[in-house]
């Protein structure tokens, strides 16, 4: 039985005898043969060949990376090498060995010789296990076979999986959080003295919001608006923002705890990568040569400015979506429908998000182009560098094609469009956006609820349908001709592997990012869960239902819609831990900003300490922040307008005044001193915030341990029995 399981099988078109390709070919296959790979060829409409790599590269490989110990223990003993392993050696000796013409396995598929080289998913126990157990949508609340997992897809996937369980365990609790928040701010819809004031403001009228068809209006309009800002912005935000940068340090640290303990199991806990890859190349070649390690610093220039150019272009593109929201608004304004006038702001607020979701889409495939050229031109040392170089420079462009807009929208949205009667123009022509007087955050939240439902709902779906779809279509191209093979040439079609290379090239291709994609996906939520979180305490919950469905996807894609992954071995999930904890310090930043400065919490606690009523009249009879609207707007005398604003009359004639958000003298429009005490309290409040919260990840990461006490004493109880075995085959006779 073992005869016929083949570790690879490679695919080829058809070529013409005596062609270019056919020659290429058969060179290759010739290197292979010379290694004392034993190679089978079947033929139907492409061309078949398994290999199978001879016992002596395995007992190689065993003997190169055997301990000490077990040498002189068992020098002679072989046991059964793992399939993942088998596996992954093959393959790194099919990618490296190079034919006469100096030519690789990457080249040749390059050049059409080959069209496709996989592993086989073979009808094995753990297949079945995982196929009926794992890989089921009826799973979705069950445990995940992580030992399972590592037996057949390898460390690496296996690790992904786990972090990805865990990730998804510790995301429930900031899930119940963010949603308990979030719900106590329903119960305040409507008892804010500060939306009440607002609802009650039928006097007041404000500024039109743009030039041409935009009226006088009442700050009563703007009821509701109100009401569900003060339903996101209120105390127990700040309180949840807080809550989120300790949560994002605490899942690392027992993250780093069930690592350990998983990889202590799994005896990889001081696996040496390097060591590995060296004993790979001596297995390929006895005569190879490491590479030794290079550094160039006129290399590593040009490429930081190419990375900052890419960066550039990233900002470029948030500036076309401001641009896209400020013509939208004006356009909306001038609409013939009452609704999308009256709704202009909202209406460009969701549209910008939704083409926002777009730019992402499409900036995804052109940052992954980009990072790879990137990394072409660094000419990394190793795979394992050049995916450390690669993830980095993905994750920043990501970040800023993700992020660029909503930081416009936190900390740039109606702060630098100027004042009536000096208004911040695009092209002499548009009006930067105001924010609402009630704040900016209602605009932070819609513009996330968005993008995160759109990428929950369509990239997911897609990233299943797509698969799907796909392999029905290479399943029903190959029909016709399986049937012709059956009838005409019988002798052929009973041969055992036959139905089972073609079922497994009909799945859909796998390639070496495609384990990276989904770090990477979940990498970006994580990001959108923990940064700008205090503008959407529901982000955690959504990305908890997601992540749900998001393991069961994932698993059904590569059991049954994909090919045999090739196994990876690993001991962590690498630089991402890296790149996590750089997202757990943005999110720190991100949050007290937000809160600082997006947030009307700052300004309205200046109010109640030093402006108002219950601090300049004594009286504690009324709510402290009685008054805080009229304090917050300024006034402007109307025929101060620029010339080309034909505000219509309307309510304009009741009065000669109207109020926007700002605090500005009446006389002059320079800032008032209100201004620069809210100013100097965002500022202290930003420092305090961060140095607290930075303190707090301090502690909380010296306070919960790396590794497991039970995992040092294990290994530190396996290190005295190997050196104590040791010495008995060194000095028998004394020990």
């Amino acid at each position: 039985q073992d005869e016929e399981k083949w570790d690879f099988v490679l695919v080829s078109d058809i070529h013409e005898v005596g062609s270019e390709k056919e020659i290429k070919r058969k060179k290759f296959l010739d290197e292979l043969s010379k290694k004392g790979f034993t190679i089978k060829k079947i033929e139907d409409k492409k061309l078949f060949y398994g290999v199978r790599a001879p016992k002596q590269i395995f007992q190689k490989y065993q003997g190169l990376l055997r301990k000490p110990d077990n040498r002189l223990q068992n020098p002679n003993v072989h046991q059964d090498i793992p399939a993942t392993t088998r596996i992954r050696i093959v393959n790194f000796i099919l990618q490296n060995t190079t034919t006469p013409d100096l030519e690789k396995l990457h080249d040749l598929m390059k050049k059409k010789v080959f069209e496709a080289t996989f592993p086989l998913h073979e009808k094995e126990e753990v297949r079945e296990f995982l196929k009926e157990k794992w890989a089921r949508w009826r799973g979705i609340f069950c445990q995940q076979p992580i030992e399972k997992i590592r037996c057949y897809f390898g460390e690496k996937v296996a690790l992904y999986f786990a972090w990805l369980g865990w990730y998804t365990c510790l995301l429930g609790i900031a899930a119940l959080v963010g949603t308990v928040v979030f719900v106590a701010g329903i119960t305040v819809f409507s008892s804010s003295q500060v939306s009440k004031e607002i609802c009650e403001a039928s006097n007041t009228i404000m500024c039109p919001l743009c030039d041409q068809k935009c009226s006088f209006w009442l700050l009563s309009d703007t009821c509701t608006y109100a009401k569900v800002t003060h339903m996101i912005d209120n105390e127990g935000t700040v309180l949840f923002a807080m809550f989120m940068a300790i949560w994002a340090t605490v899942f690392l640290e027992l993250w780093k705890r069930q690592r350990a303990t998983v990889v202590t199991n799994w005896d990889l806990y001081r696996w040496d990568e390097e060591e590995e890859e060296l004993a790979m190349e001596l297995i390929n070649n006895l005569q190879h040569e490491p590479r030794q390690y290079q550094h160039s610093y006129f290399r590593s220039t040009i490429i930081l400015l190419l990375v900052l150019l890419m960066i550039a272009v990233l900002i470029g593109i948030a500036h076309a979506l401001v641009i896209y929201r400020v013509i939208a608004m004006a356009l909306f304004t001038q609409s013939n429908f009452a609704f999308l006038r009256e709704q202009a702001n909202t209406m460009a607020v969701m549209t910008g998000a939704v083409l926002h979701y777009i730019t992402i889409v499409v900036m995804t495939k052109v940052n992954r182009r980009v990072a790879l050229y990137l990394c072409d031109l660094e000419k990394p040392r190793t795979f394992s560098q050049r995916e450390n170089n690669f993830t980095v420079k993905i994750f920043t462009f990501q970040f800023f094609t993700n992020f660029s807009s909503l930081i416009y929208i936190a900390f740039f949205l109606g702060r630098i469009n100027g004042h009536p009667g000096n208004y911040v123009r695009i092209a002499g022509k548009w009006r930067l956006e105001e924010c609402h007087p009630s704040g900016c955050i209602t605009d932070l939240f819609i513009q996330m609820a968005i993008i995160m439902l759109l990428k929950q709902t369509i990239s997911n779906v897609m990233e299943y349908l797509v698969p799907w779809i796909a392999h029905k279509l290479r399943k029903k191209q190959q029909r016709p001709k399986k049937r012709r093979m059956i009838l005409g040439e019988e002798e052929e079609a009973e041969d055992p592997c036959k139905r089972q290379w073609l079922s497994n090239y009909q799945l859909n291709e796998v390639n070496i990012f495609s384990l990276f994609d989904e770090f990477l996906e979940m990498v970006i939520q994580y990001s959108f869960t923990t940064i700008f979180v205090a503008a959407f305490p529901l982000a955690p919950l959504l990305a908890f239902f997601n992540n749900l469905f998001e393991i069961r996807l994932d698993a059904i894609k590569m059991m049954r819609l994909c090919r045999r992954m090739v196994p990876r071995k690993a001991n962590d999930i690498g630089i991402w831990l890296h790149v996590l904890e750089a997202i757990g310090i943005l999110a720190v930043i991100g949050n007290g900003l937000v809160i600082a400065i997006t947030s009307d919490f700052i300004p309205m606690q200046v109010y109640k300490y030093t402006y108002s009523p219950c601090m300049t009249e004594n009286n504690t009879g009324v709510d402290c922040l009685t008054g805080y609207i009229n304090h917050s707007l300024s006034t402007f005398r109307i025929q101060d307008f620029e010339p080309y604003t034909n505000g219509e009359p309307g309510l304009a004639l009741t009065g000669l005044c109207c109020r926007y958000r700002d605090y500005r003298n009446a006389d002059d429009y320079s800032y008032t001193v209100q201004f620069w005490h809210i100013f100097a309290a965002r500022l202290a409040f930003l420092i305090l915030f961060e140095h607290v919260a930075l303190c707090v990840k301090l502690i909380a990461a010296w306070y919960v341990p790396d590794v497991p006490q039970f995992v040092k004493n294990q290994l530190l109880d396996r290190k005295h029995s190997n050196l104590h075995e040791e010495l008995r085959w060194v000095m028998p006779q004394k020990v």
